[in-house]
């Protein structure tokens, strides 16, 4: 099962939360899962209600008194302390650090002691850890989200009188293919932002699927513009195939010193890009050269850009979207005699599961023991089909 979250209207922990719990997933269920963690005096409130027309569910954490500016330190005992699943806990100490890395950038200090003030509140952290225990609820294995649109105006905080987006909701999306729209209103909020941005694989259309059912989370805003919604589609993928969108990044060179070539080739892998070529071709006046292919996705892409430029002597690059069909692909660990080895574990248009092992790790493990790289990928395919 997947989740695609349709953000028209922007996003925030609370409109996340009320569009999980439309889909199905009881309040109870998430008090007393959250009441694992050492917090009281909460409670989770749903109530119905409509955005023109359109009717989703409104979640509000109601606090009787939490008067505390929790730092990073003392979420991450927290979430430590608790006996959350090993997986719940995982996810949320992921959130609230990139939270923490954000806001120690924006304030100059360091991670372990920023205060978070109103995102160390009980509320926030209900949002963020009820977001992923409804997650799992549902069986959602893979998340996708829409293009972010942004609004305008000021909102006042803690520091004072901040524009929008905050500063923080912005590093937060820093990748993230954004859109800007005429809401004079902050309509994605930071815990949002770190939400969807931590869990979703992917920003643009709709990935295909069947539709399973849809849930719409109502923001705490009424809108003249639009209805103020999150809307959540769960879905399947029916088929043996994915779809993904992405860039391919291309500049062709006569004049580049050919030792150079390889040490581009990985700098662009570490910039992000899923895949390079360097291809022999005849330029102008029958002159030999080189073509730079890379493909990446539309977040990684100015990076990759930008290495191209720097790194070698190309003065331009030709760039274009393109859609991509691929077989079923999922990385997992096996346990060798050598050890432990990440496998691909690629499923064909037959429905047949093929293993690939990860060459570097094989080649790691046959230089230390010192055994011939063919029986470390023997040892790996033989565990895989066990």
């Amino acid at each position: 099962m997947i989740a695609y979250f349709d953000c028209f209207s922007g996003i925030s922990g609370d409109m996340i939360l009320g569009a999980l719990v439309d889909l199905g997933v009881p309040a109870s269920y998430l008090s007393e899962q959250i009441s694992r963690l050492p917090l009281e005096g909460f409670s989770i409130k749903v109530t119905r209600e409509s955005r023109m027309g359109i009717h989703g569910s409104r979640v509000r954490v109601l606090v009787d008194d939490d008067p505390h500016a929790r730092d990073y330190r003392a979420i991450r005992s927290l979430l430590e302390a608790s006996s959350l699943p090993e997986s719940v806990k995982g996810s949320g100490l992921k959130i609230f650090e990139r939270l923490a890395e954000v806001e120690s950038r924006i304030h100059n200090c360091p991670k372990e002691c920023v205060h978070f003030h109103e995102l160390g509140g009980v509320d926030t952290i209900v949002d963020v850890l009820g977001a992923i225990l409804a997650l799992e609820w549902l069986g959602i294995k893979k998340v996708y989200a829409s293009k972010i649109p942004l609004g305008n105006g000021f909102v006042a905080c803690h520091h004072g009188r901040l524009p929008v987006p905050a500063p923080a909701t912005l590093a937060l999306l820093r990748g993230v293919p954004v859109y800007g729209s005429d809401i004079q209103q902050e309509i994605v909020t930071p815990t949002g932002a770190a939400i969807i941005t931590t869990l979703a694989e992917g920003f643009g259309t709709m990935p295909e699927m069947r539709v399973e059912n849809v849930g719409y989370g109502a923001g705490s805003k009424v809108f003249t513009e639009l209805p103020n919604l999150l809307r959540v589609v769960l879905g399947k993928v029916e088929t043996r195939l994915e779809s993904d969108s992405v860039v391919i990044i291309e500049t062709n060179i006569d004049d580049l010193n050919p030792e150079i070539y390889g040490f581009v080739m990985d700098r662009l892998f570490e910039e992000g890009a899923l895949d390079v070529a360097l291809l022999p071709i005849f330029m102008k006046k029958n002159r030999p050269g080189t073509m730079i292919r890379a493909i990446c996705t539309e977040s990684n892409s100015k990076n990759v850009i930008r290495r191209i430029l720097s790194e070698t002597t190309a003065t331009g690059v030709r760039y274009y979207h393109a859609d991509r069909i691929k077989l079923l692909r999922e990385v997992k660990d096996v346990i060798t005699p050598y050890g432990k080895i990440r496998v691909k574990c690629i499923t064909d248009i037959s429905g047949d599961v093929h293993f690939v092992p990860e060459y570097e790790d094989c080649k790691r493990i046959a230089l230390s023991k010192k055994v011939p790289l063919k029986r470390v990928y023997e040892a790996v395919i033989k565990a895989g089909k066990e």
